[in-house]
């Protein structure tokens, strides 16, 4: 008791030394040169507001490491030599890439499978085919929000084909920029890449996303070459995450020592057709991950890979793969 008191009065205490600084200030504000009362009150306010600002930081950043619902559920989607990754979070999904057009009728019957009937985002991360081959077929099936797709165009007509959807839609596509974030559901995720106007190979115009989910986090690289990584990792810090989609299909353009000791991941994913003539995934690339010991998950071995993060944990419907290679 004594001790609350104690307490109650130093705050009675200090506010009456403060009653008597500002009534001292006012009695000789007259006497005191302008500029210098000015200064005296803004380092005042300036102080004050200081300290609301960082109480509000720490509260916010603490709840947004926490508030999870649900599971996201992450599915590296067998489309051959090509990508396609669906993401679920609650009533929220978003669809990365869409494989080769010739998988489109598997792509399409495996979206209906899984219940999809609408996406908060489409993604295609470069005008290559085995990434948007059937995107276009995607955006004509379903209603979406946002169609994100980096600056750069081709006269392909996978291309074309894909331009024409969207207009049919009355959509037109969104320019990420590197550092912009987006909210799915409960997870967020940040545009790495690409941060160039320019690049000479259309692999490094890929988007690149980081997405978080609780304390569990995930890279999806597209066709991103040792280029846009070293660019990544020149303008952000924290790259580290729980699961790593492997760049370009495991090719040795990609994934260089680097960028997958700054990312450090627990699992790696490659999407990669069986006996492709690319000579994907190759020795380089599968001998890094075997070194440090990193768990590999690929679609030529295992088909569609479904991963499952509750915010705190990761678990996968499938074994490991082997680090077997083609190339080289």
């Amino acid at each position: 008791m004594a001790r609350r008191k104690k307490l109650k009065n130093s705050s009675l205490l200090q506010v009456l030394i403060g009653v008597v600084i500002l009534a001292f200030i006012t009695v000789i504000g007259g006497n005191l040169d302008s500029d210098l009362l000015d200064k005296l009150q803004q380092d005042v306010q300036t102080d004050s507001l200081e300290n609301v600002q960082d109480d509000t930081t720490s509260i916010s950043s603490n709840n947004a490491e926490t508030k999870v619902d649900g599971n996201l559920v992450v599915d590296f989607i067998d489309v051959g030599q090509g990508d396609s990754i669906l993401i679920r979070q609650g009533e929220h999904a978003m669809l990365i890439d869409g494989g080769t057009s010739e998988c489109k009728d598997d792509l399409l019957s495996f979206l209906k499978s899984e219940g999809i009937e609408k996406f908060d985002y489409i993604v295609g991360t470069h005008p290559h085919e085995d990434h948007i081959g059937s995107l276009d077929d995607v955006v004509n099936e379903y209603d979406f929000d946002t169609i994100l797709f980096p600056k750069v165009t081709t006269t392909t007509n996978t291309f074309e084909n894909l331009v024409n959807a969207v207009n049919s839609k009355g959509k037109k596509f969104t320019t990420p920029l590197s550092g912009t974030e987006y909210t799915l559901g409960d997870a967020t995720f940040k545009i790495l890449a690409p941060s160039s106007d320019s690049y000479q190979s259309l692999n490094n115009y890929s988007i690149v996303i980081k997405l978080t989910y609780g304390n569990n986090s995930f890279i999806f690289t597209g066709d991103a070459e040792s280029l846009s990584e070293t660019e990544i990792l020149n303008s952000f810090d924290d790259l580290s995450a729980d699961v790593l989609k492997l760049g370009h299909h495991g090719s040795t353009t990609s994934t260089s020592m680097k960028f997958l000791n700054a990312v450090s991941p627990k699992y790696a994913v490659v999407s990669v057709g069986k006996d492709n003539s690319y000579n994907h995934p190759t020795k380089t690339t599968m001998d890094k991950i075997k070194d440090k010991g990193i768990p590999l998950y690929r679609t030529d071995e295992q088909g569609t890979i479904e991963c499952v993060s509750d915010g705190e944990n990761i678990t996968f419907n499938v074994e490991p793969g082997s680090y077997n290679y083609m190339g080289e």
